[in-house]
């Protein structure tokens, strides 16, 4: 499905208000983390299972119907019926041969591989911070709630001038919150540095999605949604195995910090080994499309 709404928005979104589209794609998705789960919760106690799975149906029911008014695209990639490993194969060599892509991914991938300590959560909230089930939940939602108020107050202030600082700047504070968060015994200085490394995160999001959507052509974008995908994914995962991991070898605390240094260790060879992307400005191609347009 991510692929394929990668490439939707590409087809129905003018070029010049990418970055606004990309913002509203990403608060969306982040308001849905935050709320589903809590209407489910609701939805479960007042009527229970059954009936709550029923408005889940009924509610994409809807959405199948929002998405069948919209009229049929062309096929942009003149390649139908290329065997999947090598469709794999053009997609990651545009991936590594386009330094803004590639960079944004490779930061990314990394910041939430080695920051990613919402699977160490449950040890905190039980063993360090004592709070309990409650006190759980609040360090949950903490991240979701950043990135979600982050993104709406972005669709005011856009961020693609100087992206490729922002970004940098974005990921390098989120690597400081979870550095904070590793070492605090505070519940309430916790749930500020994972509200924090939420909010950084969510200008990171944005940022490199308008970065895939400006720099990709039309005819990669299904390619090159799918190596995000996996970059994404995958880390995700792979991001709560190396905790658990480096937790059972260094212990929590050391492993949470472990992580936000290797975050912060991350930003600083990129923006010393590819001064083409720290000086990223995508102005410049908002613009160029405008012109072509």
């Amino acid at each position: 499905m991510g692929p394929t709404i990668f490439s939707l928005i590409a087809l129905i979104v003018p070029k010049k208000i990418y970055p606004n589209a990309a913002t509203w794609s990403s608060t969306t998705w982040q308001l849905a983390s935050v709320l589903g789960p809590a209407l489910a919760g609701f939805s479960i106690s007042w009527i229970g299972v059954h009936w709550s799975m029923c408005v889940i149906v009924g509610f994409s029911v809807i959405a199948l119907i929002g998405l069948l008014q919209i009229p049929r695209k062309p096929i942009l990639n003149p390649k139908l019926g290329e065997p999947i490993l090598q469709s794999l194969r053009e997609g990651l060599r545009f991936v590594f041969s386009t330094k803004a892509i590639f960079g944004a991914l490779t930061l990314d991938m990394i910041a939430v591989l080695f920051g990613g300590a919402v699977a160490l959560l449950p040890i905190y909230a039980q063993d360090i911070l004592h709070v309990g089930a409650e006190g759980f939940g609040v360090l949950r939602a903490a991240p979701a709630v950043g990135a979600a108020i982050m993104m709406l107050a972005s669709t005011r202030f856009p961020l693609h001038k100087m992206a490729g600082k922002k970004l940098l700047w974005a990921v390098f504070g989120f690597g400081i919150c979870i550095i904070v968060f590793g070492l605090s015994t505070s519940f309430w200085i916790s749930v500020v540095a994972l509200f924090f490394s939420g909010a950084l995160d969510g200008i990171s999001m944005i940022i490199r999605q308008t970065i895939l959507q400006l720099k990709t052509p039309d005819h990669m974008r299904g390619r090159v949604a799918s190596v995000n995908s996996m970059f994404v994914g995958s880390s995700n995962e792979l991001g709560a195995f190396e905790s658990g991991a480096t937790a059972k070898l260094m212990g929590t605390v050391t492993a949470v910090v472990f992580g936000g240094t290797m975050t912060l260790l991350t930003v600083g060879i990129t923006a010393f080994v590819s001064p083409t992307f720290r000086k990223l400005d995508l102005q410049k191609d908002i613009e160029e499309h405008e012109a072509t347009n």
